[in-house]
């Protein structure tokens, strides 16, 4: 598509203005006009006649198998050009899917052999981003007429959770805390499963003597003990309404499902079996307990599968579900949130239920933007009715906790950025106590 450009009608208008200026004083000098219309007609054609041929430009993708929601990636778009150096005004990528818009960029060289040009995507969640086609436009060297194409390009890149922060998260709360049983001569004697012998001195506790072995080698040999491994965990995941909203830049279900696949991580180090549930207004995903080298791939696949829900979340339905899966004794992470302590209710009462079979972690994402709203000053009603709604809502979120917390039930309440680590301290606090 070959037309003027935002120059060339300026000219023309200028030009239009001048002829109606001239005629006014002077009616005789219209040739003038007329001479001004054909040269300019000139110089409009000989300027597109000398534009790039874009015909000739052909377009490639080079994309990753897959992109990380939340993380800006780079996707390659390789030019194929015969001919001598051209200038390009503009590119940009047309693209169908929850994302930042992508940045287009301006002022390139097309050159024959010439490197890939690169372009930042940043999906907003997970899903499928589709890269339609990528729209070229060159100019003339007067600047006066512009030549655009629209190359197809009909990519479709799934959108899958951010395994990079994941991996990192898990490595933070690795190095800070080694977990129960990754190390196990760090835990002895602090679990109920058998490690080894050693001889006894005094001031061992003389319960942990082990006579057959003592008489066996006629001296005397106690027990050690480490934190039971193959214990089992369950990440059970709410995809209902409330966790479609955004937070920090992406949906709290994105943001549970990366502290849910960094629990997994860890977990699965540590020699325990985790298995991955989500429900909204039922159960939706369900995976047993599982452990092995496949086992988090296993469980980030099934994550990424987690669809963001429109229906309410059914406590009832899904935790009773998961309950009656679920009939060994195990630590049961609910990630959930909540508004108040009205819409807590039936939740409180389907975690009371679950907790007296399993131990409970209940991870709820807090807004950072609500205590800073109670924190800034005002500076009208507007501001003080904020802080006023702000306030209370913090409120409720603590007398909900604390409910929970005289059940029994352990408690995270952090912020996205925070959320991770908190859990991996909670699950080796009570895996250290042999709580589940």
């Amino acid at each position: 598509m070959t037309r003027p450009t935002p120059l060339a009608v300026a000219v023309f208008g200028a030009g239009v203005a001048l002829a109606v200026l001239t005629a006014a004083l002077s009616p005789g000098l219209w040739a003038w006009w007329l001479a001004f219309v054909f040269a300019f007609a000139g110089l409009l054609a000989l300027d597109a006649l000398l534009a790039p041929p874009l015909g000739r430009l052909r377009a490639r993708l080079q994309a990753p198998p897959r992109l990380r929601v939340g993380a800006a990636q780079s996707v390659a778009v390789e030019l194929g050009w015969q001919g001598r150096p051209a200038r390009l005004q503009r590119l940009a990528l047309d693209v169908a899917g929850d994302l930042d818009p992508p940045r287009e960029l301006r002022g390139l060289t097309l050159a024959a052999g010439g490197p890939a040009v690169e372009l930042p995507l940043t999906p907003r969640r997970r899903g499928q981003v589709e890269v339609q086609a990528v729209w070229v436009r060159a100019q003339g060297p007067l600047g006066l007429m512009s030549r655009s194409r629209c190359l197809e390009l009909g990519a479709r890149l799934p959108v899958h959770p951010d395994l990079q922060l994941v991996g990192r998260r898990a490595v933070q709360a690795s190095t800070r805390s080694l977990a129960a049983g990754t190390r196990v001569e760090r835990h002895r004697g602090d679990g109920s499963e058998f490690d080894s012998l050693r001889e006894y001195v005094p001031g061992f506790d003389i319960r942990s003597i082990d006579w057959k072995a003592s008489a066996r080698l006629a001296r005397l040999l106690c027990r050690e003990f480490r934190a039971e491994r193959n214990r089992q965990v369950v990440l059970a995941i709410d995809a209902g309404r409330l966790m479609c909203e955004p937070l920090s830049g992406l949906p709290r279900l994105d943001h549970a499902i990366h502290a849910a696949l960094v629990l997994a991580y860890v977990s699965l180090a540590v020699g325990d079996r985790v298995g991955l549930v989500s429900f909204d207004d039922r159960l939706r995903q369900h995976c047993n307990p599982v452990r092995g080298p496949g086992a988090f791939g296993e469980l980030a696949a099934i994550a990424s599968r987690v669809d963001y829900s429109p229906q309410e979340t059914n406590f009832t339905l899904g935790l009773m579900e998961l309950a009656r899966r679920q009939s060994r004794r195990a630590l049961v992470v609910v990630l959930t949130d909540f508004v108040d302590t009205i819409t807590a209710e039936l939740m409180l009462e389907n975690l009371t239920r679950l907790s007296r079979r399993h131990q409970l972690v209940f991870v709820a994402l807090r807004d950072p933007l609500l205590a800073a709203v109670g924190e800034r000053r005002p500076a009208e009603w507007l501001d003080v009715e904020r802080a006023v709604v702000g306030q209370q809502l913090l409120r409720d979120r603590e007398l909900v906790l604390r409910r929970l917390q005289r059940l029994g039930i352990a408690c995270v309440d952090a912020t996205p950025e925070r959320v991770s680590a908190e859990l991996i301290d909670r699950y080796l606090a009570l895996k250290r106590r042999e709580a589940f």
